[in-house]
């Protein structure tokens, strides 16, 4: 484990080499993501509009969906390091591919949930946010979804191997599948014409709308886990299968 923990600490000090003044930018896009977003849910609340959440959960949801988003929908440094030509010297390091990506992912998310999610989570019921979440089940199924997203980030790290220079390609077909069906900007809940059903139990309604429903109480614990376990025990097995038969496709610094 020791090898795991000094790769997190590593990314982790990496993202602040410059500085913390560097974090400014991203703490910047997560509050102007956040705000127009609360201010739209207090608007739709003043309408009258039923939407099958109330302004408490949907601000609460908005809320926590900025502060845990890293951690609601993963990406690691796989796809464009594979572009770059790094992604295969991970391979004479004493210890798996997988593991290296995950520590140093996990240790790039520390350094903005000190400066940005804690300070905010701190003051949170001064906008009128409940930062209790409505069942225990949020912290089994928030860890669910960190593998879960784990698991689809390397499939995807797959596919920009076998596209070779289309990487960018890659990165918009995927980000344009995660936003929408992922329900971390537009809850579940409040999908027209019976979809709520549908995207629930599509693998990636099991990334960040899942917990963030259970923080709310929107959702039934046991379907939600159930369902994460489920996409967990189906997709790590294609992306461990995929990511050895894509080994041989990758490209270092000089071709």
């Amino acid at each position: 484990m020791r090898k795991y923990f000094i790769t997190a600490i590593t990314a982790m000090k990496g993202q602040t080499n410059g500085g913390i003044i560097y974090m400014f930018p991203n703490i910047l896009v997560s509050l102007m993501y956040l705000l127009p977003l609360m201010f739209l849910w207090r608007v739709i609340a003043a309408d009258g509009t039923d939407v099958g959440m109330t302004l408490k959960q949907l601000l609460t949801y908005t809320y926590m969906n900025a502060l845990l988003s890293e951690m609601l929908v993963v990406r690691t440094l796989a796809s464009s390091w594979n572009y770059e030509g790094q992604l295969i010297s991970l391979f004479a390091r004493p210890f798996p591919v997988f593991g290296q990506l995950m520590a140093q992912t996990i240790g790039g998310w520390i350094p903005m949930l000190l400066i940005f999610s804690l300070p905010m989570l701190v003051i949170a019921p001064l906008f009128g946010i409940s930062i209790i979440p409505a069942t225990v089940w949020f912290f089994p199924s928030l860890l669910l979804c960190i593998s879960l997203g784990f698991a689809i980030d390397f499939i995807f790290a797959c596919v920009t191997i076998r596209l070779r220079g289309m990487a960018w390609l890659g990165h918009s077909i995927r980000m344009a599948i995660v936003s929408l069906f992922s329900g971390t900007v537009i809850p579940f809940r409040i999908l027209p014409f019976g979809l709520t059903k549908i995207f629930e139990f599509q693998p990636f309604g099991s990334l960040g709308g899942a917990p963030l429903s259970l923080f709310v109480g929107t959702t039934e614990p046991a379907q939600i886990i159930a369902t994460q376990i489920f996409w967990n025990f189906v997709l790590w097995p294609v992306a461990i299968f995929w990511f050895a038969k894509s080994k041989e496709r990758q490209v270092s610094f000089g071709g």
